[in-house]
């Protein structure tokens, strides 16, 4: 196999959707989509995601120092497609009708359609030139109750609740198929 030198970067590395869930100055909740996430472990499993760019969330995350990270589906993509593309300081961006609840633990808004939701405090920021890297501890997770099945098989979970994954600037479903581009899926939801 020959190998060729090109620029950096990641379409090759998949990566799962999260809707990051704040609250903004005045207390509303606000969502937006990242996947720039994974786990480390430091005497206890937590989160490290990165927000690049000016970007509302990463304001709210900032000077509150939690969050809410809501698995997206293939069922949640249309919105979640739309609340990644539409601006965070566009007023009418979060008026869809949600179903919006809180945290347990933490004060943060959390997508009761989301069959996962980590509520995770920032433990370190690392800025970068036009980004930052932050630790995150997880202080709660909710998960529907019928992922807690012990007789049914991790993969069968997985399957059933489809998480979606991007990469080359396209969604692809947990079953790898190509769910359109970014700004594509979220044509398909009525804003009215």
């Amino acid at each position: 196999m020959t190998k060729i030198s090109l620029k950096p970067y990641n379409d090759y590395c998949p990566q799962t959707l999260f809707l990051y869930g704040t609250n903004n100055e005045d207390g509303t909740p606000d969502l937006g989509l990242f996947c720039w996430f994974s786990y480390y472990w430091d005497n206890e499993m937590g989160v490290m995601c990165a927000i690049g760019g000016d970007k509302r969330t990463r304001e709210n995350i900032e000077r509150e120092k939690i969050f809410s990270a809501n698995l997206v589906t293939e069922e949640l993509l249309p919105l979640a497609d739309y609340l990644g593309c539409t601006n965070g300081k566009n007023a009418d961006k979060m008026k869809l009708g949600l179903d919006i609840g809180r945290g347990r633990v933490l004060d943060v808004p959390v997508l009761e359609n989301s069959p996962v939701n980590f509520e995770l405090e920032v433990k370190d920021f690392f800025p970068q030139h036009d980004g930052v890297v932050m630790l995150c501890k997880m202080r709660n997770v909710l998960q529907d109750e019928e992922l807690a099945a012990e007789d049914v098989t991790a993969a069968d979970k997985l399957f059933k609740i489809a998480p979606v994954r991007t990469t080359c600037k396209h969604y692809f479903g947990y079953k790898g198929q190509d769910l359109g581009p970014w700004g594509g899926p979220m044509k398909s939801l009525n804003k009215d």
